[in-house]
């Protein structure tokens, strides 16, 4: 497994796993366009992948702008090997690097992606959107859980 920056060379294959998801589906998917994703990749955030094979199986991408995770997704059937812990510890270190300021996400109830966060240490703070569990990352909580 190799694990880098994404670029926006790999926004087609970013594109193909985030539309590869069995849960937390896009409401539109045409929505999330190329363009927007490089915008995020190059000016609002940073982006990481991992590849195995030559092949970029997973990806995370965090907003400096909206302090929030934007992106945090795998294939599925590379779910269960590490490689979701890996990009969101690259990508909190990154942006807790730039700010201290409290990073946030949503995401769908019931999901894995839910119990996930809970794992890593995000703490629910209510309801984002219509339905969407909300959750948060302070900078205290994120060094003190690294320093273990």
């Amino acid at each position: 497994m190799l694990f880098r920056e994404a670029t926006p060379a790999d926004i087609p294959q970013l594109q193909i796993i985030r539309h590869s998801v069995k849960e937390n589906i896009l409401s539109d998917p045409a929505l999330v366009t190329d363009e927007l994703c490089a915008l995020y990749l190059t000016e609002r955030g940073k982006g990481w992948v991992c590849e195995v094979a030559g092949q970029v199986v997973g990806f995370s991408i965090v907003d400096l702008q909206e302090h929030n995770v934007w992106a945090l997704f795998l294939l599925p059937e590379f779910e269960g090997q590490g490689i979701g812990r890996q990009l969101h510890h690259l990508m909190l270190d990154w942006y807790f690097e730039q700010t201290t300021i409290t990073i946030w996400l949503g995401t769908d109830p019931g999901t894995r992606a839910e119990q996930f966060y809970r794992r890593q240490g995000w703490h629910e703070t209510g309801i984002h959107g219509r339905s969407e569990i909300k959750f948060e990352m302070r900078y205290s909580d994120w060094i003190a859980r690294n320093m273990l």
